[in-house]
């Protein structure tokens, strides 16, 4: 069974910090770049995917943060689903700020790039990261580029905390 816990998922994808783009094509393209190898990704089907659900609507949501996930679940050669591979979520700071045509009109500081297996996996990961940019003390690790074990640190405290409510 796959740990679909955030922190595990970010610890997968990594945390990037001064990651270069002029622009949220570029960043993307980038970010793929330093995902660490997935055997049956292609990194140009990734982007393609990404870009063609950055074309339906803005994935930047605002407060400096964007989520751009692929438009679905299957990114391998000839569309073969990642059923192989683990998801992960890729954690990154741009090197400057980027227009993402926000809701709010904010410069993107912050990147989450999703890669998760099915679209439920997709909407627990998304869930959980838009209630923990609601919270003061994680959205303030990330504005200030936090090292990574303190952002870890934070959404393992926050996944504890939701693990006991529900008990």
């Amino acid at each position: 069974m796959i740990d679909g816990s955030l922190a595990t998922l970010i610890e997968r994808g990594g945390v990037h910090y001064n990651v270069p783009g002029a622009g949220p094509k570029e960043l993307i393209a980038n970010t793929i770049g330093l995902l660490p190898p997935i055997p049956v990704l292609d990194p140009e089907s990734l982007l393609r995917e990404i870009l063609d659900r950055e074309e339906l609507v803005s994935t930047g949501i605002g407060k400096g943060i964007a989520l751009p996930p692929p438009r679905s679940p299957r990114w391998g050669e000839g569309g073969e689903p990642l059923d192989a591979s683990p998801p992960l979520v890729a954690l990154c700071f741009p090197a400057v700020s980027l227009d993402w045509s926000t809701p709010d009109g904010s410069r993107v500081h912050t990147v989450f790039l999703i890669v998760s297996l099915t679209a439920k996996q997709h909407l627990d990961v998304l869930s959980k990261i838009n209630f923990l940019c609601q919270q003061e003390k994680f959205y303030s690790l990330i504005k200030a580029r936090s090292p990574k074990e303190e952002i870890i640190s934070a959404i393992r405290e926050a996944e504890n905390t939701w693990a006991r409510s529900v008990v």
